[in-house]
């Protein structure tokens, strides 16, 4: 029998792309899965967007205020039974076939994590591809999170996500699954899609700085540190200001 794969979502009033994220999980087909969605006590029609799809038996849904982002995942987390845990937030939807070809690489018991390339959506006109490469990862996010998925038990040693971050958990907890030597693996394809809208664009200043405060507490080097968000600081703003030139 194949392992069983867990999938979450953390949504708050997401009932303009709630839809997406999960028909592209429904259309995996894939027959081993829980899907579990964490509603932060939406006041949209997110809930009766859910509420669609109460007839999918592998559908949970949880719906109660939380402490952040990180607080919703980690609510999943416990409650995640599969041997294989992805999480995709509510601006962000899977490309067809992923969870076969993942739950195949996840045979191998030498494998722990499985990412790969992030397709990025700007109001659906500028589209580019991110690749990934953990190697990296001591100098910045190089690992696209919403094409992560993860065996269980590595949450299990490495911890869940911090409440202390707002937009970087994420980074903060590759570090720690890269310190405790867990082998990753990229697939060069695109597994995932992103909307730039979403709120690690909204606050990318915060995200930096705190992938600055991540680097320096665990590697030190607290001066270069600040040249790196420096640096970021002026090609995110370069970035920004090539994506509004294009779109006009």
């Amino acid at each position: 029998m194949a392992s069983k794969l867990s999938i979450i979502t953390v949504v708050y009033n997401g009932e303009k792309h709630i839809k997406t994220t999960i028909e592209s999980v429904i259309r995996q087909n894939y027959p081993y899965i829980e899907y579990i969605i964490i509603d932060g006590g939406s006041t949209d029609n997110t809930l009766h967007i859910i509420d669609e799809y109460k007839n999918v038996e592998y559908i949970k849904v949880v719906s109660e205020k939380d402490k952040g982002i990180s607080d919703a995942f980690n609510k999943g987390l416990k409650l995640a039974t599969g041997n294989v845990i992805g999480l995709i937030n509510a601006d962000d939807w899977y490309e067809p076939g992923v969870f076969f070809k993942v739950m195949q690489e996840m045979e191998n018991p030498a494998i722990d994590i499985i990412y790969g390339q992030l397709r990025y959506h700007d109001k659906e006109d500028l589209v580019f591809i991110r690749e990934g490469d953990h190697d990296k990862l001591k100098y910045e996010m190089t690992v696209n999170h919403p094409t992560v998925f993860v065996k269980r038990n590595c949450y299990e040693e490495a911890g869940y996500f911090s409440l202390e971050y707002k937009c970087a958990m994420d980074y903060d907890l590759m570090i720690r699954f890269l310190k405790k030597g867990y082998h990753f693996k990229y697939l060069p394809v695109v597994l995932s899609n992103m909307r730039l809208d979403g709120l690690s664009d909204r606050k990318w200043m915060m995200g930096i700085k705190e992938v600055r405060d991540i680097k320096t507490v665990y590697f030190g080097h607290a001066l270069l540190n600040q040249l790196y968000l420096i640096k970021q600081s002026i090609a995110i703003i370069v970035s920004k200001t090539k994506r509004k030139l294009f779109l006009k």
